[in-house]
């Protein structure tokens, strides 16, 4: 394998700072949005007291999951000794860290009271898994970014490998901390499973996986650098691979339900009279962004083509954004069940007791928070591969030679 060579990312001028600035501006909603949420309260939101977790609650999820599946490909190549992923870490680590900050700006403005998380900081509940999430996130983001001084730094040499094993083990912690969230809440009928765990690592390698991708073919294609088919066949079918371990997870998820006779009615919900959960289920989540991906980077010429394999990585993260929303918002929407096998008609707590299923549609405040989220976090990407030598001269199948020994 030749010497790899990084150098800054060589957009012209007038076209970085154009990304830039469209990038500037929506992520300029984000403040707005949280400005005028902050001002009137959040009544102006599609939350209600039985859906507390909203639009910008899916966003900033799916941007801390994604954040620990785009270090997938650092972890590939520094800790497994995978040399045709190596010239990749750097930016692994970059937008790792990109997109969880992103994640969290979306979390931390979304509280109605932000300047409340010194108490949250500063307060620990350890039997809960929000004070263990503190330590997660702020922790991912320590390693990471050390893990990217001992990548792009010779002194660092000696470290890098270390400190990839802790950001690996790391990254799966925070992973698993995620999901546990949802599966620690005994008092929804759609969390409340072990399950969860392990479906949202599957959906961080995924997710992650396919916004790297995206980055990466963009940020060559703008800059005329070369990839060749070795590498992005092997991020194409290892991306299928992910997919499929995410839509093998959600069957588990339901076969677990279906075990106890009290989640039937859940699990109808869900795949047959959800309404909008059940459609957003079955065409956005599975065949948009399951199936049909599958199907493009699997296919003997679709799976060729550079722009089918783009294609396929935004409808995953399309399915991935539509997860989240069927999982936290539906897992909200479906009514509670206070008293397990009694019938209560009527309730005077707002809680959907009754079986009615609660009514929630996004405002456009939460969305543009959530948006602006994701505006950060291409933001963070954009500045440092212009700035920083994070991405490789050429990805190249001359450059790049997948039986080469470790380095």
């Amino acid at each position: 394998m030749k010497r790899i060579v990084y150098r800054e990312w060589k957009l012209a001028p007038q076209r970085y700072w154009g990304l830039l600035a469209i990038l500037a501006v929506v992520a300029s909603l984000g403040g707005l949005a949280f400005a005028y949420m902050e001002h009137e309260g959040h009544w102006v939101t599609g939350m209600t007291n039985q859906i507390v977790w909203g639009t910008p609650h899916v966003f900033a999820v799916f941007l801390i999951v994604a954040a620990s599946g785009a270090l997938s490909v650092a972890s590939i190549g520094g800790v497994f000794g995978k040399t045709l992923y190596k010239p990749m870490g750097r930016l692994s680590g970059l937008l790792a860290v990109a997109l969880l900050a992103g994640g969290l700006m979306v979390l931390v403005l979304d509280l109605g009271r932000p300047e409340r998380l010194v108490v949250a900081m500063t307060t620990y509940n350890f039997r809960s898994i929000f004070a263990w999430n503190i330590f997660l996130y702020t922790g991912f983001m320590i390693v990471v970014i050390a893990y990217l001084w001992a990548m792009a730094e010779p002194k660092g040499k000696p470290y890098a490998k270390p400190l990839g094993f802790i950001a690996l083990g790391w990254r799966l912690a925070l992973t698993t901390g995620t999901g546990s969230i949802f599966g620690f809440l005994v008092a929804r009928q759609a969390y409340d499973t072990a399950v969860m765990a392990p479906l949202f690592i599957a959906m961080s390698f995924a997710y992650g996986l396919a916004i790297f991708m995206l980055v990466l073919l963009f940020a060559f294609d703008q800059d005329d650098r070369p990839i060749g088919e070795t590498v992005l066949f092997r991020l194409r079918n290892l991306l299928g691979t992910y997919i499929i371990a995410v839509l093998l997870l959600v069957l588990v998820y339901f076969l677990t339900k279906l075990y106890g006779a009290k989640h039937y009615d859940l699990v109808a919900f869900y795949l047959l009279d959800g309404g909008i959960y059940t459609i957003l289920f079955w065409f956005v989540w599975v065949l948009a962004g399951g199936l049909f991906p599958i199907g493009i980077l699997f296919h003997p010429e679709l799976g060729k083509s550079r722009a089918w394999i783009a294609s396929a990585c935004g409808l995953v993260v399309l399915g991935g954004l539509t997860s989240m929303y069927v999982i936290i918002i539906g897992g909200q929407a479906y009514p509670m069940q206070l008293f397990p096998g009694k019938t209560i008609l009527e309730s005077g707590f707002y809680d959907g007791v009754g079986g009615a299923v609660a009514a929630y549609a996004p405002s456009l405040p939460e969305l543009f928070l959530g948006i602006g989220g994701v505006a950060v976090a291409l933001l963070i990407t954009a500045v440092g591969i212009r700035m920083l030598q994070f991405l490789p001269e050429s990805l190249a199948d001359g450059d790049v030679d997948p039986h080469a020994a470790k380095a």
